[in-house]
């Protein structure tokens, strides 16, 4: 059975600075995030900066990813904004705090075509002594500048497991 990693962020955050800089790192880094989470991997965002608490995800609009309305489908966009979330509000945590989404609400405030950026900044807290639920807005905007959708990410953080550090 594998076992969780203590520290996600800081082996995410680790990742990325080894990758970013290299030709096409950015596409392996986000291929790696999305072999993790293979769901997430399915849209083809690109991780183009990551920061600790700070993710910035490129989305190409292509027939792919869109509906029968030639725009980015709406669960193209809320992929999107989760997948966003995750890395920086993991990159922010405190090593061995674990997080699930446990719920998402999206605005879709106006039709998603052109290539596509989401932007999440995670304040998450510095310690989590109980399971607590945390919010992270991730938005996201057009080639114009404009927010197309904005997407509350409620996850479930929970402390670290003391029987997990005991068994390494």
């Amino acid at each position: 059975m594998p076992r969780a990693n203590p520290s996600p962020g800081r082996l995410l955050l680790r990742n990325w600075e080894r990758l970013s800089g290299l030709p096409f790192g950015k596409r392996l880094f986000s291929w790696a995030v999305g072999r993790t989470a293979p769901y997430t991997g399915s849209v083809g965002g690109v991780y183009t900066d990551v920061r600790p608490g700070y993710a910035r995800v490129e989305l190409r609009d292509r027939k792919a990813v869109r509906n029968h309305l030639a725009s980015v489908h709406a669960v193209a966009l809320v992929n999107l904004a989760e997948m966003t979330s995750g890395v920086a509000l993991m990159t922010a945590l405190p090593p061995g705090v674990r997080g699930i989404v446990t719920g998402l609400q999206i605005e879709y405030l106006k039709k998603a075509r052109g290539t596509l950026v989401c932007t999440t900044t995670a304040h998450a807290p510095s310690d989590v002594p109980e399971p607590i639920t945390h919010d992270v807005q991730a938005d996201i905007a057009n080639a114009d500048g404009d927010v197309v959708a904005r997407c509350l990410v409620h996850w479930r953080l929970s402390p670290p497991d003391p029987s997990r550090a005991s068994a390494r």
